[in-house]
């Protein structure tokens, strides 16, 4: 009598749970929707500012007679390399980067800068304000890294002291006044009064952000308006801006011959503009219309569409960082995201009102499409970290480790029907990565380590 005997094997099990983990795999890495939608925004903006600064600096050659005008436009692209090289090592790298040595060093470092962009010989002047250092061809400016390093630290700070921001004024908001104050002054003796001011902005955002009290933010805020007043009014040419603001159309031939010209060339496009190259206001009304004016080019050119369309993208940068600093795994993360994103939009938001007449004139460049390389290598680099952010890594550590639970054990362990093995706990039971330290895993791990 011959005896057959069935095997059983557990292939089709392993073959179908491998498929579905494939496919889970094949889920989780996807980017999450406020990663795509930041990337596509910012990209959208390089490929805009690159267009705009050629539109707007490509008859300056043909006005003096220096060839093409292309010197702008080459150099944003060389900007945008170089930033978009920066953005993708900070994608990968930039927030285990960031330990507080790093931003410890990083602050100190941007103060010495500033102190050394005022020191004759090392600084270089334009136009009457000395904010660059380097040549003329290859320069940078101090204060744009001074805003990211002081965000990262102030955003440190927030979160490494929690139970400090509520024990009074003082001691919750003297180290951050130690070092803002310190470096917004800095900056205003450039005179540079609108990068001084979209910090304050921003660390006002964080501080919001990170639980400081609102009636500590109130007293703040009236000291700094009554000082940055005083400032304006012991200064005869900060004085003379904020009156052309007031009356711009009273000192056309001035001081405020700049902010009516903007307003004119928004103005003159209409609802659709007079078409890209068109427009008259950048070739003989407007002086550097490429940098800090690059929005009233935008208005004359590409009209009312034109400029919602940029504000859409904007908006789209500012729902991506929002929601990237709502699902960040950390304290520190969501403020380091909330801080980058505050960053992003109180430059655009005080470039914006400056061209259209809501604000003082202030020498703010519009954030990835003004003529600004280093203003546009350090945003881009800001918004690496913020992408890095985005990528939610505790998150998926987690599914893996549900996964792992759920994927039957080989062919010669027994399972029970959670498919677990006799005589062990699973990584959820156990606490797993993120769990305590019970279990053989965790013994010895602490007994390697010891």
């Amino acid at each position: 009598m011959t005896t057959t005997t069935t095997t059983s094997t557990p292939t089709a099990g392993v073959t179908a749970a491998s498929r579905t983990g494939a496919r889970r795999t094949t889920r989780r890495s996807q980017p999450p929707l406020e990663h795509r939608v930041l990337m596509t925004a910012t990209l959208l903006l390089l490929a805009f500012g690159a267009v705009m600064v050629y539109s707007a600096s490509s008859p300056l050659g043909a006005i003096s007679g220096g060839g093409l005008g292309t010197k702008e436009f080459v150099m944003y692209l060389i900007a945008a390399a170089i930033g978009l090289t920066v953005m993708r090592f900070t994608e990968r790298h930039g927030f285990a980067f960031l330990t507080p040595e790093v931003v410890r060093w990083g602050l100190w470092g941007s103060f010495a800068l500033l102190v050394a962009v005022l020191v004759p010989g090392i600084g270089r002047s334009v136009l009457g304000a000395r904010r660059w250092i380097g040549t003329s061809s290859l320069e940078f400016q101090p204060s744009e890294i001074m805003k990211l390093a002081l965000i990262l630290y102030v955003a440190r700070y927030l979160a490494d002291n929690p139970r400090r921001l509520t024990r009074g004024l003082r001691p919750a908001l003297a180290p951050v006044g130690v070092a803002v104050l310190p470096a917004c002054g800095l900056i205003y003796l450039e005179p540079d009064l609108g990068t001084a001011m979209i910090v304050i902005f921003s660390i006002g955002a964080l501080l919001v952000a990170g639980g400081v009290p609102m009636k500590y933010l109130g007293t703040v805020a009236a000291v700094g308006f009554v000082i940055v007043l005083g400032l304006i009014m012991s200064s005869s040419y900060e004085a003379a801006r904020l009156t052309s603001f007031l009356h711009p159309w009273s000192s056309i031939k001035t001081t405020g011959f700049q902010s009516v010209e903007g307003m004119v060339g928004v103005g003159s496009g209409g609802i659709f503009g007079v078409g890209l190259g068109q427009g008259l206001i950048k070739d003989f009304y407007l002086p550097e219309a490429q940098t800090d004016f690059i929005l009233a080019v935008i208005g004359d050119e590409l009209g009312v569409v034109g400029i919602v369309g940029l504000l859409v993208l904007y908006g789209m940068i500012a729902f991506a960082g929002l929601r990237t600093a709502r699902k960040a795994a950390t304290r520190y993360a969501k403020l380091v995201a909330v801080g980058i994103t505050s960053l992003i939009l109180c430059q655009a938001l005080l470039n914006s009102f400056v061209v259209l007449g809501i604000a003082p004139l202030t020498g703010v460049p519009l954030p990835f499409v003004s003529y600004a390389p280093t203003s546009l290598i350090v945003l881009l680099a800001s918004v690496g970290v913020l992408l890095n952010i985005a990528r939610p890594s505790a998150r998926e550590l987690r599914a893996v480790d549900a996964d792992r639970a759920a994927v039957p054990a080989s062919a010669g362990g027994s399972q029970t029907r959670g498919g677990e093995r006799r005589g062990e706990t699973s990584g959820a039971d156990r606490g797993g990565r993120y769990g305590g330290a019970r279990g053989a895993g965790a013994g010895r791990r602490r007994r390697a380590v010891g």
